[in-house]
């Protein structure tokens, strides 16, 4: 009998997306992507865009106020969405 070299599917996959540098966008996808369960559906309703720009999502918000209170939970939520992606993806979140 023969002994297999088993490994899971998922390091595979991973491996072959830093391979070819895709690792990093599709984290950052999955991360924007994540905005509105990590901060909530009422946060979800007034946010107007998301994206990241190097190592910082910024957010649209369509209310001044949200945007204010939201900028004192910045760490948490940087946190939380690092965390609901598996991997240090942004380092801060800017408000706009």
């Amino acid at each position: 009998m023969f002994k297999r070299d088993v490994e899971h599917i998922g390091r595979i996959i991973l491996r072959n997306l830093r391979e070819q540098g895709l690792e990093t966008p599709l984290l950052q996808r999955r991360l924007v992507a994540a905005w509105a369960e990590v901060a909530g559906e009422v946060v979800s309703r007034y946010t107007l865009d998301a994206y990241i720009h190097n190592q910082t999502l910024v957010v649209r918000l369509s209310s001044p106020a949200l945007r204010t209170e939201l900028g004192m939970q910045r760490r948490e939520l940087v946190r939380r969405l690092n965390s609901y992606v598996g991997a240090q993806v942004i380092a801060d979140i800017r408000f706009h």
